[in-house]
C-alpha cells in the first residue's frame, strides 16, 4: 500500500524517450496513477523530446480525474479508489502500522474518513490483540482498544551497571493497554484497562553468547483478574514491599433466603516473592470502593479504601501476622475526615508512611470546605515523597512543599517551604512524582516530544547526567518513550509507563489574563519578564554564586543550575546546557584550583 496500487500491464513495446508506461507520480500527493494499459508516447511522462521536464498536472487517485479533462493519447483512463468497494478499501488499510494508518489519514478528506472508520480499528485491534474478546468502552471503543495496545509498554533503565539505557520489559499478551503499575521488592506489577492484574517476574535468562544473567521484568504469569486497585508498602524503598493489596470485585454464594449470587468488594494481600494469596477480606455488597492506599508501620498497617461517594473508610492490619493461618475479623470505621465534615467529598488519595494527602471536590460556594494547604486553584493531582510533596493545579503550574535539604523542591535553593510553594519555570507536567529526596517530572514539548526533569540528590545515578544533583528542574540524560504518561523511581531502577488513551483529553485550562500577571514569590528564580527590577536582583545573586566557586568546573555546573532557574523555553535551556557541556570538555579541568572528583 506504501507504494499505490499497481498499473495494468498491456503488451509491452519499445521504451518511450520518457522511460515510462503510462505511470507517473501525482503532483503535490505522493501516490500513483493506476492505468489501464498502453505504453506511453515521448510526451506521456511530462518530458520533450530534448530532454527539458514539462510539469503535467495529475490528479488525486482518491478523487479520480478532473472535470472536463481531456484524455492524452496513449493515456489509460486514472481509476479513482473510490470505486472500490469502502471494506475492500478498509481491509488493506488495515494492514498497515497504526503510525502509517495515521498518517495517511492525514493526507485528504476521503483517507480521513476512511482510515477513521471503526471496521479499519477493529480489524487492526484484532490483528495486534488476538485474545481480546470486547472492544471496551468509549466513543471509539475499537479505536481506543487499538491505539491502547499499540502504545503499551514498560521501559526501565538501570542507575548502575555497564549498560545505562532504557530497555523494555515483557509485554503480556492478554493485556488490554496498561493502566498503572508498581514495582516490588523483586518484581513488577501492571494492571490494565480489563481489570486483569500481571506479575512481571525478573528471572535468570541465557543470552545469545550462551551467558546465564539476570534479566529485569523478562516473564509474566496472570496474578488475578477485576482488580480495581493495587497498593504496598509506601516508602520509597521496595525493600519493604513484601505484600501486595488487591482491591478486587469478586462473586458470592447467594445466601439463605436470597437467589443469585452478588458482587462484593474485597481486599486481596499477596506475597510479592512468589504471588501467592495469604489473606482476604470481604465487604458488604451495599459498599463499593476504587481505590486503596496504605499507611503506618507494619504492625499497625492502616488501609485506607475510597468509596465512589468520596468518603474514606480505613481498618487495620498486622503485615507480621498474615502469613499464619487463620482466620479473624477486622473492624472497617470511617476515616475522620469523612465523620467531622461529611459534606467534604474526597476525589483522590495519596500516601506516604507517616502521612495522607486528600484532594477534594472543589467548590467555592462552600463557606465551611477546610484548606488546609493554602492554594490559588483546584488541584487535579499530587504526588507525596518521604518528607515533601508537589501538587498540579487546574492551569498546569506546580507546586513544591516540604523539606528542601537537597533542593528536591526545584525551587533554585535549599531552603525548607512551609507553604506550596510554585516552581514558575515549569507548566503543564504530563506526570510528577516525589521520591526519598528527589523530584522528577515528565514534560511534553511543543513537537510533542517528550522529556524527563529532576532535580535533588543526584546520588547513586537516580539523577542521569547529573550525579552531584541540583537544586532545580534540570533535562536529564534518559531516552523517554514517546507515548510515556507515569513515572516511578526505585533505588535501583528508573521506570516509565507507556500507553496512549484517546478518551483521556488534556484537562489543563488556560489561565485568565488577570492571574498571567500575578506577583511570583520573591527568591532567585522569581525574576519574570513583568518584574525587571526583580529579575535584575536575581541575576546579581546568581553572578555573586557564580564568583563564589572556588574552580572553573564548579562555576560551569552552578551556571547549568542557573539555566535551569531562569524562566527560559526548554529549547533554549537545552542549547545553554550543551554549550555549557562543550566548554566543560574543552577545559579539560583546567582552572583556578583542582575540579572534584565528581566533575
Amino acid at each position: 500500500m506504501g507504494e499505490g496500487p499497481r498499473r495494468l500491464r498491456g503488451p509491452r513495446g519499445p521504451p518511450s524517450p520518457g522511460g515510462g508506461h503510462g505511470v507517473g507520480k501525482a503532483a503535490g500527493t505522493g501516490a500513483r496513477e493506476l492505468t489501464t494499459g498502453g505504453s506511453g508516447g515521448p510526451e506521456d511522462e511530462g518530458r520533450s523530446r530534448d530532454g527539458a521536464v514539462k510539469m503535467v498536472k495529475r490528479s488525486c487517485p482518491s478523487c479520480g480525474p478532473e472535470p472536463g479533462g481531456e484524455e492524452k493519447k496513449g493515456r489509460g483512463n486514472p481509476i479513482s479508489v473510490q470505486l472500490f468497494p469502502p471494506e475492500l478499501v478498509e481491509h488493506i488499510i488495515s494492514f498497515l502500522p497504526v503510525r502509517d494508518v495515521v498518517a495517511l489519514g492525514q493526507t485528504c478528506h476521503y483517507f480521513h474518513e476512511v482510515c477513521d472508520a471503526e471496521g479499519v480499528w477493529r480489524r487492526i485491534c484484532r490483528r495486534l490483540s488476538p485474545r481480546l474478546r470486547e472492544q471496551g468502552s468509549g466513543v471509539r471503543p475499537w479505536k481506543r482498544a487499538a491505539i491502547l495496545n499499540y502504545t503499551k509498554g514498560l521501559y526501565f533503565q538501570a542507575f548502575g551497571g555497564r549498560r545505562r539505557c532504557l530497555s523494555k520489559s515483557v509485554a503480556p499478551l492478554l493485556a488490554h493497554g496498561y493502566r498503572r503499575f508498581l514495582p516490588t521488592k523483586d518484581h513488577v506489577f501492571i494492571l490494565d484497562y480489563t481489570g486483569t492484574l500481571f506479575f512481571l517476574k525478573n528471572a535468570l535468562v541465557s543470552s545469545t553468547l550462551g551467558q546465564i544473567q539476570w534479566k529485569r521484568a523478562c516473564r509474566y504469569v496472570v496474578l488475578c483478574r477485576g482488580a480495581k486497585d493495587f497498593a504496598s508498602d509506601p516508602r520509597c524503598d521496595t525493600v519493604y514491599r513484601k505484600y501486595l493489596y488487591v482491591l478486587a470485585t469478586r462473586e458470592q454464594p447467594a445466601v439463605v433466603g436470597t437467589t443469585g449470587s452478588r458482587a462484593c468488594d474485597c481486599v486481596e494481600v499477596y506475597l510479592q516473592s512468589s504471588g501467592q494469596r495469604v489473606f482476604k477480606m470481604t465487604f458488604h455488597h451495599s459498599m463499593s470502593f476504587k481505590q486503596i492506599v496504605l499507611v503506618g508501620q507494619e504492625n499497625q498497617r492502616a488501609l485506607l479504601l475510597l468509596t465512589e461517594e468520596g468518603k474514606i473508610y480505613s481498618l487495620v492490619v498486622n503485615e507480621t501476622q498474615l502469613d499464619q493461618p487463620r482466620s479473624y475479623t477486622v473492624q472497617l470505621a470511617l476515616r475522620k475526615v469523612s465523620r467531622c465534615l461529611p459534606h467534604l467529598r474526597v476525589t483522590r488519595m495519596a500516601s506516604n508512611q507517616s502521612s495522607t494527602l486528600y484532594i477534594t471536590a472543589f467548590d467555592p460556594l462552600d463557606q465551611q470546605m477546610p484548606l488546609a494547604l493554602s492554594l490559588p486553584a483546584k488541584i487535579l493531582s499530587c504526588a507525596l515523597g518521604y518528607n515533601h510533596l508537589g501538587l498540579v493545579d487546574e492551569f498546569g503550574r506546580i507546586f513544591m512543599q516540604g523539606n528542601n535539604r537537597y533542593g528536591q523542591l526545584g525551587t533554585g535553593d535549599k531552603m525548607d517551604r512551609g507553604e506550596p510553594t510554585q516552581v514558575h519555570y515549569l507548566q503543564r507536567p504530563i506526570a510528577l512524582w516525589c521520591g526519598l529526596n528527589h523530584s522528577l517530572v515528565l514534560s511534553q514539548g511543543s513537537d510533542f516530544s517528550k522529556e524527563l526533569l529532576g532535580c535533588g540528590c543526584g546520588a547513586g545515578g537516580r539523577l542521569p547526567g547529573w550525579p552531584k544533583g541540583s537544586a532545580s528542574f534540570v533535562k536529564l540524560h534518559v531516552k523517554v518513550p514517546l507515548c510515556a504518561c507515569s513515572l516511578c523511581s526505585t533505588r535501583e531502577c528508573l521506570y516509565m509507563l507507556s500507553s496512549h488513551d484517546i478518551e483521556h483529553h488534556p484537562t489543563y485550562r488556560d489561565l485568565p489574563a488577570s492571574r498571567v500577571v500575578g506577583t511570583p514569590e520573591p527568591g532567585l528564580g522569581a525574576g519574570a519578564p513583568q518584574d525587571p527590577g526583580g529579575a535584575a536582583r536575581a541575576c546579581e545573586e546568581y553572578l555573586s554564586q557564580i564568583h563564589s566557586c572556588p574552580t572553573l568546573q564548579d562555576r560551569m555546573e552552578k551556571m547549568k543550575e542557573i539555566v535551569g532557574w531562569m524562566p527560559l523555553m526548554a529549547a533554549q535551556k537545552d542549547f545553554f546546557w550543551e554549550a555549557l557541556d562543550m566548554l566543560q570538555r574543552a577545559a579539560g579541568g583546567v582552572g583556578p584550583g583542582p575540579s572534584t572528583p565528581e566533575s
